[in-house]
């Protein structure tokens, strides 16, 4: 199989710069007209799939709405999972998992290898306990030719107490996560296989002012597209000459189009097209 990477530079190429969340929240639901239970789970994901993952690159179910129903929700989230790729997405599966050793080692079997029926083409992982212990990640995208997307810096309100903090250099701990995805993207072409996760909305400095390098050679996951506030002018002043490697997600704003396929299909093609 091609690296994460290479697919991902392709999909943007082909399909816009827009990542469709399916994230069946209850009060979206209820919007749709449908119960907070498992057969309201059901139609609304397998629905958001059919309007959604034929006409943009990167889909990201987040697990947690499809784990609260136990283990018939996360059959629905298998089902989305290989809908959206029959129907040539990449699947970024929203876990924001962070452990150490042989525990990070089996959340990367259950998401990254292909013969789980959780298998994705990237997860996001957090490396708040440290870069290394991703390290079972790290090998485990390398052999299934899987990618990563490193919590790096988030846009909520708690955030910059960890990743604007400073290390001994100089540099923030949001900068250091950049710089390890640097390290393990080098010379990779088009792209690396190991991306950032930062908000639409962070401003593109720190508290500080201090702007950070995005140069790191990966792709970069922005949260907080459209209804939360960020916009293609956010994008391109804080990520700069990276932000050819943005893929801008949604989700609330988008699936409120919903349940009509059609107007899903045509809120994607209008986003992706804003993004330009």
């Amino acid at each position: 199989m091609t690296a994460f990477g290479a697919r991902y530079a392709a999909a943007l190429a082909e399909r816009g710069r827009l990542c469709a969340g399916i994230d069946p929240h209850a009060s979206l639901l209820h919007d749709w007209g449908l119960d907070d239970d498992l057969a309201g789970l059901e139609r609304f994901a397998l629905t958001a799939v059919e309007g959604l993952a034929p006409h943009v690159p990167v889909v990201k179910p987040q697990s947690a709405f499809y784990e609260r129903f136990g283990s018939r929700g996360v059959a629905v989230l298998e089902r989305v999972i290989a809908e959206s790729k029959a129907a040539g997405a990449l699947v970024l599966l929203d876990i924001k998992r962070g452990d150490i050793g042989s525990t990070s080692q089996a959340y990367a079997d259950a998401y990254l290898d292909p013969a789980s029926p959780l298998g994705s083409d990237a997860v996001t992982v957090s490396p708040y306990l440290g870069f290394g212990s991703l390290t079972p990640f790290v090998a485990t995208a390398e052999k299934h030719d899987a990618g990563l997307f490193v919590l790096a810096l988030t846009s909520n309100k708690e955030g910059p107490e960890v990743q604007h903090a400073t290390v001994e250099d100089g540099r923030s701990v949001g900068q250091v996560m950049l710089d390890h995805l640097r390290r393990l993207n080098d010379g990779e072409s088009p792209l690396g296989s190991f991306g950032a996760v930062v908000g639409a909305t962070i401003g593109g400095a720190d508290g500080a002012g201090v702007a950070y390098d995005f140069g790191f050679n990966g792709p970069i996951l922005a949260p907080g597209f459209g209804e939360q506030g960020g916009t293609p002018a956010d994008l391109a002043r804080i990520f700069g000459p990276a932000n050819a490697n943005v893929v801008a997600s949604t989700s609330r704003g988008l699936l409120r189009k919903g349940p009509d396929v059609a107007a899903l299909r045509d809120e994607a093609r209008r986003l992706r097209d804003v993004l330009g």
